[in-house]
């Protein structure tokens, strides 16, 4: 693809209004050093290092398009608790308005808790994870908010997200509204769930990665002729504009209409650091190109620019216009 006009949509992803709607995630990790090895049980002894807490899930979606140059708009319900309040807190130091925010007293903040491990001259790497996660649903009442929010806001964006992490979040009466409010308002639609693609029906996009999409569907994955077939079943069944399967090492592949199949090679190294986080970031440059009015495929082609960028970091990462901009000359050589 013509790189100066892949360049011309990076620029004006600027002030693109985008809202996310979605599971807003913390990410903790804890930092420790090893030392010893327990006479309590078969398992390391960390001392305490450090710890982090990071945006994750519709969060990290949100701090993409904030990193895009976009002004993201986050939709979503927060625990009233001290990880929820650090989250309020790193979103309004980065100016990401948080109004659209909703706390509920009763849920907690879904918290995604890494124990990181190493010695002093080793890498870090994760022994354990721990999710706290949201057996409640959300009320009605911040259901009701949200709706009205939705109602009010979604004219306005240039483009909608949503970001289904199965948080319990977005019910079915909720999704209902978003898809008839973007298209009565003809807005691009982005989707990225874990479990529940193939309710947005008419999603203008839908950014699976390949285990997601084959269940999604009843099939198994069989290399690329079974990818082909999974891609264009989940195109038909969505009746969407297209369905972009992200496949790790082996690249993603787009699924457009009247049996259109792109496959993009990745770029850069194909020996990722660490691959958390990569969805939302396809996802979110997605969104912010659809956003400036770019093909399926010009949106596919940046997307896949974006992931070759942030899988070269370590956690949840997100990447910037001249970071992607940096990976395109290098490739281009």
């Amino acid at each position: 693809m013509e790189q100066e006009k892949l360049i011309k949509i990076l620029d004006s992803f600027k002030n693109k209004k985008v809202m996310v709607l979605g599971d807003m995630i913390a990410d903790e990790y804890i930092f420790g050093k090893t030392t010893r090895v327990s006479r309590e049980a078969p398992v390391l002894i960390l001392k305490y290092d450090s710890k982090e807490i990071i945006m994750g899930g519709a969060a990290n979606s949100v701090h993409n398009i904030h990193a895009l140059g976009g002004r993201v708009f986050p939709v979503g319900v927060i625990g009233q608790d001290s990880t929820g309040r650090h989250m309020l807190k790193i979103m309004r130091e980065m100016k990401i308005p948080t109004a659209r925010l909703i706390t509920q007293m009763d849920r907690p903040t879904i918290t995604k808790t890494r124990i990181m491990a190493g010695g002093y001259h080793t890498a870090r790497q994760q022994v354990i994870r721990i999710d706290k996660e949201a057996d409640l649903p959300i009320s009605q009442e911040c259901e009701g908010r949200i709706i009205r929010i939705l109602t009010a806001h979604i004219p306005d964006m240039d483009a909608l997200l949503v970001s289904d992490y199965n948080g319990g979040l977005i019910t079915e009466r909720m999704r209902d509204i978003l898809l008839g409010l973007v298209h009565k308002y003809h807005k691009p639609l982005v989707v990225d769930s874990r479990f529940h693609i193939m309710k947005y029906e008419g999603a203008t996009l839908v950014t699976p990665n390949e285990t997601e999409a084959a269940p999604a569907v009843g099939m198994k994955l069989d290399g690329a002729k079974g990818i082909k077939e999974i891609g264009q079943r989940l195109l038909e069944k969505i009746q969407g504009k297209g369905v972009l399967i992200t496949q790790g090492r082996n690249g993603m592949t787009l699924f457009e209409g009247k049996n259109k199949i792109t496959h993009i090679d990745i770029v850069g190294s194909d020996e990722a650091v660490d691959v958390t986080g990569a969805g939302d970031t396809v996802a979110s440059c997605a969104t912010l190109a659809l956003a400036a009015n770019a093909s399926l495929q010009e949106a596919a082609c940046l997307a896949n620019y974006a992931a070759g960028v942030v899988v070269m970091k370590r956690g949840t990462a997100v990447v910037s216009v001249n970071e992607i901009k940096g990976l395109m000359e290098k490739t281009q050589k």
